[in-house]
């Protein structure tokens, strides 16, 4: 077979993965929003359920999904940027970063449910924490690790080795090199990690079900150790647990399309920063 029409084929090919892709989304996202746009009004985002969730709307699940993405980023940001810098930057012996590696991949594929038993053993009943929002943050927090350092190892490596070398030749640390020119360029690709993270997080039913989820409450939490509700959990309770699906389903389907245009809405502001950040830097 011929270059030319081997190099044909390929494109053709990966056309056809990326349509196959798109069309998968595109049914996804029209299948929810044809479904949940009807019961879509400012009541529904305003005011919290009421009659055995039948009525009223969400308010407190999209305030309590939101503390729940923000504790996570607290807790897996600071740790997944260090963890990658110190094995991106300091190169620690073979045995102990195949090690670190090893643990790293193992923890990205612990089933999620896993992660809420263990933030319910450790967080909740041996640290005395409760069904809390810090319970589940932690949680979440832990969960989205993996996540968090293999992305910012790919933002730090990409950044030119001769950028540090020249860095250092002109007297500087490595500490300063690292604060004052790797971290700035590997920025976006930190970003990315993070978006990327959010998405998972803001999803995730089952670590939230054993340490911060509530079926309901009334107000919003009030500390870091009140309980909340989330959009995942309230989406499940509604479809496994309602009483009344005829009333219950519609609305269902509505907490699913506030989740995408929640999860959509905080990647987008994300992705405003880093492409205004490389703008700015002249990348």
């Amino acid at each position: 077979m011929r270059p030319e029409i081997s190099q044909k084929i390929g494109f053709s090919l990966f056309k056809l993965s990326l349509f196959i892709t798109l069309f998968f989304l595109g049914t996804i996202l029209w299948f929810i929003a044809i479904r949940g746009y009807r019961v879509i009004s400012w009541e529904f985002l305003t005011t919290g359920p009421r009659e055995a969730m039948t009525e009223g709307g969400v308010a407190p699940a999209i305030i309590g999904t939101f503390y729940l993405v923000l504790g996570s980023l607290i807790i897996s940001g600071p740790l997944g940027v260090g963890c990658a810098i110190y094995l991106c930057e300091y190169n620690p012996p073979g045995p102990i970063a195949n090690i670190i590696k090893a643990s790293i991949n193992n923890l990205a594929g612990v089933p999620s449910v896993v992660f809420g038993l263990f933030g319910l053993g450790v967080f909740v009943k041996f640290f005395k924490f409760g069904v809390s929002l810090l319970s589940g943050s932690l949680t979440l927090g832990i969960l989205s690790l993996p996540l968090v350092i293999s992305s910012c190892q790919e933002a730090l490596l990409a950044v030119p080795h001769s950028w540090r070398e020249a860095s250092l030749a002109l007297g500087a640390s490595r500490l300063e090199t690292i604060k004052r020119v790797v971290l700035p360029a590997a920025f976006p690709g930190i970003l990315t990690g993070f978006i990327l993270s959010v998405g998972r997080v803001a999803g995730e039913t089952a670590p939230i079900m054993f340490t911060a989820a509530t079926f309901y409450m009334r107000g919003y939490p009030n500390s870091i150790f009140s309980e909340v509700m989330a959009l995942p959990y309230h989406l499940y309770a509604l479809m496994t647990e309602g009483i009344y699906p005829e009333k219950q389903v519609p609305i269902a389907y509505g907490c699913a399309l506030v989740l995408l245009i929640v999860v959509l809405s905080i990647s987008t502001v994300a992705i405003i920063l880093r492409h205004r950040y490389r703008i700015a830097h002249g990348e």
